[in-house]
């Protein structure tokens, strides 16, 4: 681990101007900070075998400090013949909690600078052989490499700790663990609905250099024995931004020119590897379990299979999940149990041992579930961390690469080992690797004789396993869901969007399926904001879905009129979808003591097809004159209600059935009258006009 000291506190005033301690907003606040860097670029061989080997460590120093340094050395620090004899030792000493080792100083351990020019860097190498390293058997060494001044008390600079891992020809034969890697390609959801993006971060990821451009060139050289981790709704994102996107503002996009080039670079990479297709978008399973949308984890694992097979072209394997943080508790691994999910990895944490255990465990284990035995698998963290660099915090590719050599060695060698364990490699699900670096670990790991690198569906438990405590999840764990007042909408949208694929005639599907799976992604557990928007917007197109089937005129004149004391009211309803529907009309008075609706309606399925209206009379018995109200809910054929109720009033004229026959009447025998009127008086005018003809003839 690379320390870093400032120089007030190793080197007398003579030497440097001296330290200002600066407060952030002040003027010296801009000054640099005062720090020597060391950086260790190569140890070669990597696993010396023979007690001549040269072993050659090379790096560089970076004078930070913002004066010239001189009498400057750099040294090994190690001890004769001392082994580290297990894991713990290795993790104490790595992060610098072990006790000084004792300064061995030969001329082939150091190497002199007599000055250091301000901001300059100078490239160090020393040179051993493992007997000028004190190592005389099979083992893990331990190895400090310090920058110290020589004038100044010899204390450190800088420092970083380091294994090297020794390995002779009369070293004991060893087990060859069985190693397995898992990769992920897993990201946050960036759409809302099919044709909507939430956000425009997928370009910079697709660019070179970028988190998904890194796994697509680390897809392309690394070993086929690796298993790789693929959530569809990130490729299915990547396909929808290759043909031209929309964002959630309206903004139209053109097509990515880098989202097809990746997903076909995945498509051969992937096609003689094991890949696992996790459920689609992500779910948060155990926020999922707890507020009861069962039928999430269902279709989610359900449509993994099929997404990803149409964007790599080719079969993959569905029933391994890998949940956010590898946590779980009993009720979110009884649901992916039942939905035939046959093997979990897991965080350590939520799986620990029964009892402290001082040796490696094997990777794999059982848990019972409601649906039978699922498989345990529980990556080894420091193994794992040895994937990801983090060069501030010591873990660069050459210290990764040793650390990854003696830890596992470090187990191969550990007592009671009767037959080979499963150890099993997982990075964080969102890593960004160093494509050269993990690619170049992986291939050192196919080289060690105590590994067997293997693909993840080769794991199994053995008969006889360490007891293990039962899936631990803590209160912690449960604040870190999604919670239920973010999922509380979801359940309306789930409940409305089924309703859209229940009422049609083939249960087409809808199309909101993937939508409503991205919603409850454990992408959103850190950005809940931005999830309740994509839930708003989603909810408006079922919504928009829904309305297109609707009472006819329901929006505009919603007054009826109703003569007599019974009678019939038309009930159009109007399907304007491109597929037939089948449905219910379910009408009820708001006031019986006004109107009833007569026992003689049948409510009935009726299909209606593609963009046609269809009238159902409803019999109804009116109690009194003036105005009463109706409500019309459309119905499922479970009877579950489609769509938002409408209210209609009535208004009845007053005049019963019989009242009605006597006032036709009337008006049948007025209208007589007046047809005769009018005949008689044009009988009367034909002599009228022929007389006056006659006289004007005479004239």
């Amino acid at each position: 681990m690379i320390r870093k000291a400032t120089l007030l506190a190793v080197l007398s005033a003579a030497l440097l101007a001296p330290v200002v301690a600066t407060t952030p907003g002040t003027a010296a606040a801009t000054q640099a900070k005062q720090e020597l860097a060391l950086s260790v670029k190569s140890i070669t061989p990597e696993l010396p075998t023979g007690p001549a080997d040269q072993i050659k460590l090379s790096g560089t120093i970076r004078n930070g400090t913002g004066a010239a340094l001189s009498n400057i050395q750099v040294r090994l620090r190690y001890g004769p013949g001392l082994r580290l004899t297990d894991r713990a030792s290795m993790k104490a000493f790595a992060e610098d909690q072990a006790a000084q080792l004792p300064q061995v100083s030969t001329r082939t351990s150091f190497m002199n600078f007599t000055a250091i020019n301000t901001g300059a860097a100078v490239e160090w190498e020393i040179t051993a052989t493992p007997i000028q390293l004190g190592m005389n058997a099979f083992g893990v060494y331990p190895i400090t490499i310090e920058v110290v001044n020589t004038l100044a008390s010899w204390q450190p600079l800088a420092k970083t700790h380091t294994f090297i891992t020794y390995a002779p020809p009369t070293a004991p034969k060893l087990p060859r663990n069985r190693l397995a890697v898992a990769l992920p390609i897993v990201d946050a959801p960036h759409r809302s609905d099919d044709a909507t993006f939430v956000d425009d971060k997928l370009p910079a990821a697709l660019q070179p250099g970028g988190r998904l451009a890194n796994l697509a060139e680390l897809a392309k050289a690394a070993p086929k024995n690796i298993t790789w981790f693929v959530e569809p709704g990130l490729l299915d994102d990547v396909r929808a931004m290759s043909q031209g996107y929309t964002l959630k503002n309206g903004t139209k996009k053109p097509a990515d020119p880098a989202a097809a080039p990746w997903l076909e670079s995945l498509r051969s990479s992937l096609a003689a590897t094991l890949v696992v297709a996790i459920p689609y978008g992500d779910p948060d399973v155990t926020a999922v379990a707890h507020q009861g949308l069962d039928g999430v984890i269902q279709q989610a694992v359900a449509s993994a299979g099929t997404a990803a097979a149409r964007n790599i072209k080719r079969n993959v394997t569905t029933g391994v999940a890998w949940p956010v943080a590898g946590k779980l508790d009993d009720d979110a691994l009884d649901l992916l149990a039942v939905n035939k999910i046959g093997t979990v990895l897991l965080n350590p944490a939520n799986l620990p041992p029964q009892t402290p255990s001082t040796t490696t465990l094997d990777a794999a284990t059982t848990l019972d579930t409601v649906a039978g035995p699922v498989t345990a698998l529980l990556p080894d963290e420091e193994l794992s961390r040895t994937l990801e660099l983090d060069n501030a915090a010591g873990r660069s590719a050459v210290i990764n690469r040793q650390r990854f050599i003696a830890e596992t060695a470090m187990i191969a060698g550990e007592p009671g080992q009767v037959r080979p364990r499963n150890l099993v490699v997982a990075p964080s699900r969102r890593w960004n690797p160093d494509p050269a670096f993990v690619s170049s670990l992986l291939k050192t790991a196919a080289e060690l004789p105590w590994l067997t690198p293997q693909p993840l569906d080769a794991i199994k438990p053995a008969k006889v396993q360490a007891p293990r405590a039962g899936l631990v999840y803590t209160d912690q764990d449960r604040k870190e869901e999604l919670s239920g007042k973010y999922l509380g909408p979801i359940k309306e949208v789930v409940a409305e969007a089924a309703l859209a694929t229940q009422i049609t005639t083939d249960k087409r599907p809808a199309g909101f399926e993937a939508a409503v799976l991205r919603l409850t992604s454990a992408g959103w557990r850190n950005n809940t904001r931005n999830g309740r928007a994509a839930v708003k917007q989603v909810d408006g197109k079922v919504d928009d879905r829904l309305d297109l089937v609707t009472i006819s005129g329901s929006g505009l004149d919603q007054t009826r009129t109703l003569a007599g004391v019974d009678g019939q009211v038309p009930i159009s309803v109007r399907n304007r979808l491109s597929s037939s529907v089948t449905l219910m009309v379910d009408v009820t008075s708001n006031d019986t003591r006004l109107l009833e609706i007569d026992k003689k309606y049948d409510k009935k399925l009726m299909t209606i097809g593609k963009n046609e209206i269809l009238t159902v009379p409803v019999p109804m018995l009116v109690r009194t004159t003036g105005d009463a109200s109706i409500t019309v809910q459309l119905e499922t054929a479970d009877g579950v209600p489609y769509g938002d109720p409408v209210k209609l009033t009535l208004r009845t004229t007053g005049y019963t059935g019989i009242a009605l026959v006597i006032v036709g009447g009337a008006l049948s025998v007025m209208l007589a009258a007046v047809v005769t009127r009018i005949l008689r008086r044009r009988s009367q005018k034909r002599p009228a006009r022929a007389a006056q003809a006659r006289e004007s003839e005479k004239v």
